[in-house]
């Protein structure tokens, strides 16, 4: 991917990602020199009084998706397909819910069209929250029931992982939700498991500072947050049992 730009054309507000021209070759490229797994990122935003997201975002971000994993397929690659429903706004779990089975259904479609082969690829969608300005917050059983209603819902049983990005939640929260989901009883086939970037650094950065005196601390920082998700993966991790730093790491539009 080459970054979000807005998308025009029946879409006001929204954005759409780039960078499938070119992508075969670089690919190939990366192949050769040891990559085995890529990732390519869209967001959508739920902002019901703008009509977001619209259809035309919907589709573009699946097509987008299934696209990128079809193309690194052909070079070799496994494609980790990543469309994140952003925490921004004051919509309620059930609307999450709603959009995010449109979309991940609509990514799903896309993929079938495009002869995208399940078995060789992974999910990676955000947990399904309220909107992080709601004012019903949603417990860990809660937001467990409604990601694994979404994925039984979307997902086909040929996709063997769903790796789930931590998209601003607290690391502490990351970590627990991904414990409640290994805990209850489900019907999909598919490991559950964790692909956090800022959940898992968070504290580690603050703890590091950039300081050579501090190096050894930051990495038993980040060894405890990989423990603990670790043992999330496994439906074992006992809340509060590896040390954080950190609160909520949510960013309104967060881009990268």
């Amino acid at each position: 991917m080459q970054g979000l730009f807005p998308l025009l054309g029946g879409a006001d507000g929204e954005n759409y990602c780039t960078g499938l021209d070119g992508l075969y070759d670089r690919a190939v490229l990366y192949y050769k020199q040891g990559a085995r797994f890529c990732k390519w990122r869209t967001a959508l935003e739920i902002n019901d009084a703008r009509g977001m997201p619209s259809a035309v975002a919907v589709k573009e971000a699946a097509w987008g998706l299934a696209r990128y994993a079809r193309i690194c397929q052909e070079a070799g690659l496994v494609p980790i397909v990543e469309p994140e429903i952003l925490m921004d706004g004051d919509h309620t779990l059930e609307r999450t819910i709603e959009v995010q089975t449109q979309v991940v259904a609509e990514v799903y479609r896309a993929c079938i069209a495009n002869g995208v082969f399940l078995e060789g690829s992974l999910l990676k969608p955000s947990m399904t929250v309220p909107g992080i300005n709601c004012q019903k917050k949603a417990s860990p059983e809660q937001v467990a029931k409604a990601t694994i209603d979404v994925l039984e819902a979307c997902v086909p049983s040929k996709v063997p992982g769903v790796t789930f990005l931590s998209g601003g939640l607290a690391e502490e929260d990351a970590s627990i939700f991904l414990n409640t989901m290994n805990t209850v009883d489900r019907v999909g086939p598919w490991s559950l498991t964790f692909s956090f970037s800022r959940a898992m650094q968070s504290s580690c950065l603050k703890v590091w500072e950039g300081k050579d005196e501090n190096v050894k601390a930051a990495q038993d920082q980040l060894k405890a947050r990989a423990q603990a998700n670790s043992e999330a993966n496994l439906g074992k991790y006992k809340a509060g049992s590896q040390p954080t730093l950190s609160e909520s790491l949510y960013q309104k539009s967060y881009v990268y």
